[in-house]
């Protein structure tokens, strides 16, 4: 009940009961200027002046990153400060041993050993590495699934991660898109039709756990009995698990099926930066110790054998990932997931009871809504569209209060937008469904 009074507290403010929120960030002009000969001191307390200004303004705009799933709220950053004095480069494989002592490697198989035991595969039996983000993590994935399947298909839902019809294009392999449900899910029939007219070929199948717009699970179950039907055999099919931001949340959900190599799993993917949090790109990239030989090659010149698609690795971000590890437990991560999907609900819910359309996914903190009509609001909330759609991630660092100045917000902008009646809200029936549609047609249905 306390819930619905919440709801009922729906009365529009004014323009200036609206805490205006700083102006989006714009562009700055700048350029490398030689320093002053004469005066040093000058050059120096100018390039002061500029940074000051920008941390300020990153400052300012944190409050209203919401389109993003990027978690901003971490404060570990001052803690480790002092390691960028130095230059850490994992180059080669994280399990060797640098002949340079500059590296973090030590820090890396931590962080990679503690992943292996929340998905489940034995320390002698997996092979990982820290990448730069969620992208080369599906690069390396999918390339393992064509050094192993050379004449495979590529099987990826439309609504994919964009990397993924890159890693299509790059390798050029054969790429099948498959059909979604409303709710973003791949739809398993036309994965099944698409599987059977390709039976001469092996298989390489992305499962996405989390699309990266509405936040969509894939049944890797139900992928894994399409293909036993199929007659797709063991040796005949791999599967990437693309879990880049939902990684850190389904293992700690009650109910909500678990990323685990004890099923078919050929390697599984997330984004450091995201859920837990980190002040650069990176990601943890894991798959199978059998797997990795076809892609090993020897580099006499660092002393080590490479698998990894870039090379040189940034020695700074294993070490922010096993610090955020370390402070935050499983515990913090489960408490993190469950507050993220409650805001996440209590979002979906103010914009149902405001008529305004929306759809959440099970175990989801991605709420997709109508895509506001107005530019400008989308810049200052940062907010991420696609057709007439937008969407709120509900991150760790997305508190009721921001939830609520963005909802004001949006009910203040929205009066005006519709107010004369000759423009009305978009239609999202064939997008999220017409339960989830608010529009006036869909309205009078509910």
């Amino acid at each position: 009940m306390e819930f619905e009074k919440e709801f009922d507290l729906m009365v529009v403010p004014t323009k200036g009961e609206i805490n205006s929120p700083p102006p989006p960030r714009k562009n700055l002009s700048l350029s490398v200027v030689e320093p002053d000969e004469k005066d040093i001191k000058i050059s120096s307390q100018e390039l002061d002046r500029i940074l000051t200004q920008y941390l300020e303004t990153l400052s300012n705009r944190k409050k209203y990153h919401l389109g993003y799933p990027i978690n901003v709220c971490y404060e570990h950053h001052a803690a480790l400060a002092p390691l960028l004095q130095f230059y850490l480069n994992n180059c080669g494989d994280p399990f060797t041993e640098n002949t340079i002592d500059f590296h973090s490697k030590d820090f890396e198989v931590a962080v990679l050993d503690w992943f292996a035991q929340l998905w489940e595969i034995e320390k002698d039996e997996y092979w990982g590495y820290i990448t730069n983000g969620g992208t080369e993590g599906n690069l390396h994935g999918l390339l393992i699934g064509r050094e192993l399947h050379p004449t495979g298909i590529i099987y990826a839902s439309k609504d994919s991660h964009y990397s993924v019809f890159k890693a299509a294009r790059m390798y050029r392999m054969e790429l099948e898109t498959i059909n979604t449900l409303f709710n973003g899910e791949i739809d398993y029939a036309d994965l099944r039709s698409k599987l059977l007219l390709n039976k001469n070929k092996p298989a390489i199948i992305n499962v996405n756990i989390g699309t990266t717009f509405k936040g969509a699970i894939d049944d890797l179950d139900l992928i894994l009995q399409i293909l036993k039907k199929c007659g797709y055999s063991n040796d005949k099919y791999y599967i990437h698990c693309d879990a880049a931001l939902y990684g850190l949340i389904i293992p700690f959900i009650q109910h909500a099926k678990t990323i685990t190599f004890k099923k078919s799993v050929g390697s599984v993917s997330i984004s450091g930066h995201k859920f837990l949090g980190c002040p650069m790109p990176c990601g943890i990239q894991m798959t199978r110790k059998s797997y990795i030989s076809s892609l090993s090659t020897k580099i006499e010149y660092i002393a080590s054998t490479d698998a990894t698609i870039s090379g040189s690795r940034n020695g700074l971000a294993p070490i922010l990932l096993w610090y955020s590890l370390c402070m935050k437990g499983r515990t913090g991560l489960q408490q993190d997931a469950k507050m993220c999907i409650e805001n996440a609900r209590y979002l979906k819910g103010r914009l149902h009871k405001a008529g305004i359309s929306a759809m959440l996914n099970e175990f989801s903190i991605i709420v997709v809504f109508e895509r506001p009509n107005d530019h400008k609001f989308i810049r200052q909330w940062q907010l991420s569209c696609t057709r007439d759609m937008a969407h709120a991630v509900v991150m760790p660092g997305i508190t009721r209060e921001t939830i609520d100045n963005f909802f004001k917000d949006l009910m203040h902008e929205r009066g005006k937008w519709y107010r004369v009646g000759t423009i009305v809200p978009p239609c999202l029936a064939d997008d999220i469904a017409s339960q989830n549609c608010l529009c006036c047609c869909h309205k009078m249905c509910h």
